[in-house]
């Protein structure tokens, strides 16, 4: 097991016995040039370590926040993204290293979790988007049937956002979230404003296709991680010696009786 405090050991016991280094003393490009490191990026990525380290290199230098988190935790947060396969460019949307308090923490976003949906093979159709002004018509919240049209849009004003899935076997699922839903739920579980500063769309689409796969998707094994590592301090996520995501936690959070991975939503 490789946490940010034993990587940070097995840093430090390389350099034994020829003018041993602090990690916590090290930049992000020195950090990332140690043995130790490159082997772990290695490990999880093979090739494409030296592409995903320089994409992680490329991001901390434009980003000034980040740069004042711990680099530390900058890397054991895009360790985090490398293991799942999802790529740290924030211009994507796949997964994100943001700064909060000083750390950096790993964050999905909704076209990562729809991704990784994907990769189980058992998802017919997925998607979330927004819903506008006057295109929504009904919605029924027992049957799940939803009559939008979107030939009756009368304005850009986002009132709301539709999840929806069909697996192979035609199981179907449908939810819709209100914009005032979808603040009630950042209110209660946020403890930060700045994703949803940066943007609140994209949050807001993460909220509903997280809790719409959570409740009632295909749970493939990197789903798990990812929504367990989601938001979570770098300090607390546990990576093997192999680069596998380890240490899920799973606790009760719902007020409707929903099993929820554990997070910390601002990455919500």
């Amino acid at each position: 097991m490789a946490t940010n405090s034993s990587v940070k050991n097995q840093i430090a016991n390389k350099n034994q016995g020829n003018n041993s280094v602090n990690p916590n003393s090290l930049g992000l490009k020195q950090l990332l040039a140690t043995p130790t490191m490159k082997k772990k990026f290695e490990d999880v990525l093979d090739s494409k370590a030296p592409q995903f380290m320089s994409s992680l290199l490329n991001l901390y230098s434009n980003d000034s926040y980040l740069q004042k988190a711990e680099p530390m935790s900058v890397v054991t947060s895009a360790l985090v993204a490398a293991t799942l396969d999802l790529p740290i460019d924030k211009n994507l949307g796949y997964a994100w290293v943001v700064p909060y308090s000083g750390k950096a923490q790993f964050q999905m976003g909704y076209k990562g979790f729809i991704q990784l949906a994907l990769r189980t093979g058992q998802y017919r159709n997925i998607n979330v988007i927004e819903v506008y002004e006057g295109e929504l018509q009904s919605f029924n919240r027992l049957t799940e049937e939803i009559e939008l049209d979107f030939e009756k849009k009368l304005s850009d004003k986002v009132i709301g956002y539709t999840g929806f899935f069909e697996l192979l076997n035609g199981f179907r699922k449908t939810v819709y979230w209100s914009k005032e839903d979808i603040e009630k739920h950042k209110k209660r579980f946020s403890k930060s404003d700045f994703g949803w500063k940066k943007d609140w769309d994209a949050m807001a689409k993460k909220t509903v296709i997280r809790n719409l796969l959570n409740k009632w998707g295909i749970l493939s094994i990197d789903m798990q991680k990812g929504m367990s590592a989601d938001g979570r301090d770098a300090k607390e996520i546990n990576v093997s010696e192999d680069g596998e995501i380890i240490d899920i936690e799973v606790n009760e959070v719902d007020d409707q009786n929903e099993t929820e991975i554990n997070f910390d939503e601002n990455a919500q």
